[in-house]
């Protein structure tokens, strides 16, 4: 059922009376958990969304092309130009969005490995990736989503200029 249902709608789906919905809207009384469970199942949400402080999670970020966080990368990943394209404080997920662009010199690395989901998007250039035992030809406009705990990376430059969107992500501690 629609989140925008009509008030009377939704005490008849949930099986209250109109009354009783209004004043739980207008906080003049507690609901039961039994009657938070109706309310949720008539609104067609989960019933943890009345739980949810989603007041206080409002980030935003907004990053103007060519003004992202340049990240120095040190060692191997030295001529791999990492900028941060957003951050976010809130919330349980971590969420890590770059546009990697490999610089002229730089060399194949395969051996990435860290905590959770990595997707790719590469926007120019050709590469062979590896993934664990794994080898693929990617190029632009090809994408790769996978569990990051696998050593991983390009193993070979076949075309450059190569760039590509890179966002991690892991749940907070």
């Amino acid at each position: 059922m629609a989140a925008d249902v009509s008030g009377g709608a939704l005490a008849k789906t949930a099986g209250i009376s109109a009354s009783m919905l209004s004043r739980i809207e207008r906080g003049l009384v507690s609901p039961s958990v039994e009657t938070l469970e109706r309310l949720a199942n008539g609104l067609g949400v989960p019933t943890s969304r009345f739980f949810g402080d989603q007041a206080r999670r409002t980030d935003f970020c907004h990053v103007r092309a060519g003004h992202g966080v340049l990240v120095d990368r040190i060692g191997a990943v030295a001529d791999y130009r990492y900028e941060l394209l957003g951050h976010l404080l809130s919330g349980n997920l971590f969420v890590e969005p770059y546009l990697v662009t490999l610089l002229p010199d730089a060399d194949p690395y395969v051996t990435f490995q860290h905590p959770g989901l990595k997707f790719l998007y590469f926007l120019s250039g050709e590469v062979l990736y590896r993934y664990g035992g794994r080898t693929v030809e990617v190029r632009e406009g090809d994408s790769l989503l996978f569990d990051a705990t696998a050593l991983h990376g390009i193993e070979a430059i076949q075309a450059q200029p190569v760039s590509y969107l890179s966002v991690v992500f892991t749940l907070r501690e």
